[in-house]
Formats: structure tokens, C-alpha cells, sequence
């Protein structure tokens, strides 16, 4: 997918409502921060660069089944030049609205150097 604006990417058609969590700063078992709402656009399954060898496959999927691995584009729904505005982050959750009302969290893996997100979709483990 070529790049968006941020403006397209909150009017995109396929874009799904999120909000974002990120890990408390100084306390890993800390209450998560709620960093606000954005818009998210999945943008297809993630797949490995060709390049890779087995040993940095398996080190990056770590066991994870690589189907559950996602690329996507985010924009803060918040307006740029607010105190609400937010880019997200590395080690990030969303939690996302599918179109069917249900919620799934994504795990943000990593931001890539052409701004694209790879996301690992966690299991639902029964918890409500």
C-alpha cells in the first residue's frame, strides 16, 4: 500500500477504530497509559524479508505462529499540533475494532523504516 496521509488514513475505508495502550514507564507491571484513539488499516499479512535465513525467522517469530503476524498503518485521531496527538510506538497495544464490534489486541512488534507496523495478534484468553 503506498503511503497515506494522515488525513487519508482517518477517512480510509477500511480503517478500524483503536485506541492505544503503552506500558507504564518506570513499571512494567504498572497500569498500561492510554494514549488515545487512533485509526488503524491492516494492511495484509506480514511476511518475511526473502533475505532471511531460518535462525532470524525463528528468532523474530519466537515460536509464534506466523500467520498471527500483521502489517498496518496508525494515525492519532487526535490533531497534530494538540497535546492529545501521539505517534504509536514499538512495544505498544491495540486494541482494535473489528467490523463485527468484537475487540482484538495487537501487539505493535516493530515500526519500519518506511513507517509501516508489524503486529502480532494475541489469542483471546477467555478473560472478559
Amino acid at each position: 500500500m503506498p503511503a497515506l496521509s494522515r488525513d487519508e488514513l482517518l477517512s480510509h475505508p477500511d480503517a478500524l477504530d483503536c485506541t492505544i495502550y503503552r506500558a507504564h514507564p518506570t513499571d512494567p507491571e504498572g497500569e498500561e497509559q492510554d494514549m488515545g484513539d487512533a485509526r488503524v488499516v491492516i494492511t495484509g499479512p506480514f511476511e518475511a524479508p526473502v533475505e532471511w535465513d531460518a535462525k532470524e525467522r525463528a528468532d523474530y517469530f519466537d515460536g509464534m505462529p506466523e500467520e498471527d503476524f500483521f502489517t498496518a498503518v496508525f494515525a492519532s485521531e487526535a490533531a497534530t499540533d494538540s497535546r492529545e496527538h501521539f505517534t504509536v510506538e514499538a512495544d505498544d497495544y491495540a486494541a482494535v475494532t473489528q467490523a463485527d464490534g468484537s475487540i482484538a489486541m495487537y501487539y505493535v512488534c516493530e515500526r519500519t523504516e518506511d513507517g509501516n507496523y508489524v503486529l502480532l495478534r494475541e489469542e483471546d484468553d477467555g478473560d472478559e
